[in-house]
């Protein structure tokens, strides 16, 4: 017996000694175009190998503790690989109603109760730490370091600060040239590596810390985090001032799986439209029950500042009942599912249970019930922070969503503030739609009543919201989870010539272009931005855009080149939609799309909004015409600067 126990001992002895010897792993696609090359020596190094090619070499990833660094001198205990395929039913399909999840995976558990797990797919790899502390630890920092071996051409959203709403237009620097004295990057980050491929870079299954932003440094990136805000003073009425910070950027369970570091790769920009990396490494829903979620469209009346007008308008307009009746009955109209009331709904931005008398809340959910329109109303975050047993009485009163506004932040705090915010709307049935807000990150599958965030520069920045910077969103923002744009203008004007101000707004880019982007762009809700008026006067356009659906069974990237063109094209049900759009840096663009993607067999009507003949000075021109198409036809379409192509075939 005692002999047995001795040779037991040695052979765990042994084995122990030789995964402690084992100092190299790799990690391979399922369909073997992508390797993950793992050396364990002082860090925990990794390089990404694509068909062979160097993109990243020796990238190191760790994570410090108060007590100790995560990472640093690993002493390997064990490892595991495997292959998981399974198919995903997302209970708010932006893309697809299924998707595949298709990958191979190495876990790596260390001495010092961690682990680190690596996923590997057909278009990118992911990784995270996984702990199993007792008690709460204290993150004092996180170790994301990524070396190029070339110098990489970069496209980022650089902020002055943590504080953002992440609304800044994409600058384009070469990697050599982003120097860590330099403003730092939010996430997500494209990366053209000049060897055909390109690298999208995001996090997902973000809960309990704070989101990652990204520096600049002479060999490649590194990661940075807000810290931990312990106080706070007043900053007006919808925000905040940090007035003292931790040394740590996170205080969490001991126990725990860390957020996803992943990177979307390929050589062809549509597979990046078309990824869903972010859902397939996302938190499955914690919702039992997700049929009452009801994404759709809304008409907004901020950005055209409440202001119908016209031999139909017997009222004066503005933020009043006979006004949002107006909405009302225009939503009812076009099957619009709701409306939004923003900022004016209520006697004060700090009191959400006191509406202003001009407006009759109660008559208008009331109104709204009868012409089958749900009320969405606009909020701070502040307020909503102060009052969450609103959701209860929002949810009494009759109210389907609310837009929550100006968080600007992204620590653990502000991180924990969405969550519990979702988790507390669904409990009481409502819907969120997050504005000055960071990038999605899986929070959006894990609560599906979360069906929007905005964190872009969209159409309410006016002149600063351009194509040449918009045409980017499908390869970058729109290409990590839901987009809240608010697209929908029907007076369009190109740069040179634009001027625009409430009650009359504008976009630069014409007026196909604006059709286009209800069905490139992807958002629980959809706004409508415009005025009923001028919805009511382009009634063929207006026809159009109510019939884009706002989730989706299957979406095919038909031609893309990041920041200057994407044709997309989407399918619900048996019909087809396609919107292509472009930046303004070509006078015009010819592009053939094949329809070999229709069932075979059957023959469609194509109605399609094509860029008039003087839309490159005059972008409110445009041509709409209807043609039969069946599988495997082809037509060549033609885009002015900053034009468009919109089609609904059925």
């Amino acid at each position: 017996m005692k002999a047995f126990k001795l040779f037991t001992f040695l052979l765990i002895l042994f084995v122990s000694d030789a995964y402690s010897q084992q100092k190299k792993f790799e990690v391979i696609s399922p369909d073997g175009s992508i390797k993950i090359a793992i050396t364990l020596s002082d860090k925990i190094y990794y390089s990404l190998l694509v068909e062979n090619k160097v993109l990243m070499s020796d990238g190191f990833l760790g994570l410090n503790l108060r007590n100790k660094v995560l990472g640093a001198n690993p002493k390997l205990l064990s490892s595991k690989t495997g292959h998981i395929t399974e198919i995903i039913k997302p209970a708010v399909p932006l893309k697809f109603s299924s998707v595949s999840n298709d990958y191979n995976y190495l876990m790596l558990n260390f001495k010092g109760s961690y682990s680190v797990e690596f996923r590997v797919f057909n278009d990118g790899i992911a990784y995270r730490f996984i702990t199993s502390e007792k008690g709460d630890i204290e993150v004092i920092n996180e170790d994301f370091a990524i070396n190029f071996p070339d110098n990489y051409l970069l496209h980022l959203q650089q902020p002055d600060g943590f504080k953002t709403s992440s609304e800044e237009a994409y600058t384009h620097i070469e990697s050599k040239d982003w120097k860590a004295a330099d403003k730092m990057s939010t996430l997500p980050v494209l990366i053209e590596t000049k060897k055909q491929y390109k690298m999208l870079i995001s996090e997902s299954d973000l809960s309990d810390y704070p989101g990652m932003f990204l520096k600049g440094t002479s060999a490649g990136v590194v990661a940075t985090f807000p810290k931990v805000p312990l106080e706070f003073g007043p900053d007006g009425d919808r925000s905040l001032k940090i007035l003292k910070e931790a040394d740590y950027i996170a205080k969490t369970k001991g126990t725990r799986n860390f957020p996803w570091r992943y990177f979307v790769i390929t050589k062809d920009d549509r597979q990046l439209i078309e990824n869903t990396m972010t859902l397939k490494l996302a938190p499955k829903s914690e919702l039992k029950d997700a049929a009452w979620i009801k994404p759709g469209q809304a008409s907004w009346e901020w950005w055209n500042d409440a202001s119908p007008y016209g031999p139909d308008v017997n009222f004066v307009s503005g933020y009043n009942l006979d006004t949002y009746k107006y909405y009302i009955d225009f939503a009812s109209k076009f099957g619009i599912r709701y409306i939004i009331m923003d900022e004016g709904w209520a006697m004060s931005t700090t009191d959400p249970y006191t509406p202003n008398p001009k407006v009759d809340l109660k008559e208008l959910i009331r109104y709204g019930k009868e012409k089958k329109v749900g009320i969405v109303l606009w909020l701070t975050w502040l307020t909503v922070d102060r009052n969450m047993e609103l959701f209860k009485t929002f949810n009494e009163w009759g109210i389907a969503g609310v837009k929550i506004d100006f968080m600007d932040r992204s620590d653990q705090v502000m991180v924990n503030y969405y969550e519990n915010v979702i988790k507390e709307a669904a409990k009481h049935q409502l819907f969120v739609d997050f504005h000055g807000a960071f990038k999605p990150s899986g929070l959006e599958y894990k609560y599906p009543n979360l069906i929007s965030y905005e964190g872009v520069r969209g159409m309410e920045r006016m002149n600063e919201c351009t194509p040449d910077n918009s045409v980017y969103y499908p390869f970058i923002r729109n290409a990590v989870g839901p987009m809240d744009y608010t697209p929908g203008a029907m007076l369009s004007m190109q740069p040179e010539v634009y001027i625009s101000e409430r009650p009359n707004s504008a976009s630069i880019g014409t007026r196909a272009y604006q059709l286009a982007l209800y069905v490139v762009f992807e958002s629980g809700i959809q706004m409508l931005a415009d005025n009923p008026t001028l919805y009511y006067r382009n009634l063929d356009c207006t026809e159009f855009i109510t019939s884009v659906p706002t989730t989706w069974d299957e979406t095919k990237a038909l031609s893309a080149k990041a920041g200057e063109l994407a044709v997309v094209a989407k399918r619900k049900g048996d019909k087809w939609f396609i919107g292509a759009i472009t930046n303004g840096k070509e006078t015009e663009r010819n592009l053939t799309i094949n329809f070999d993607f229709l069932a075979k067999g059957k023959t469609y009507t194509m109605t399609y909004f094509e860029d008039g003949i003087n839309a490159g000075r005059q972008a409110m021109d445009y041509r709409k015409k209807t043609r039969q198409i069946k599988k495997g036809d082809t037509i060549t379409i033609k885009m002015v600067r900053n034009g468009g192509w919109a089609a609904k075939l059925e």
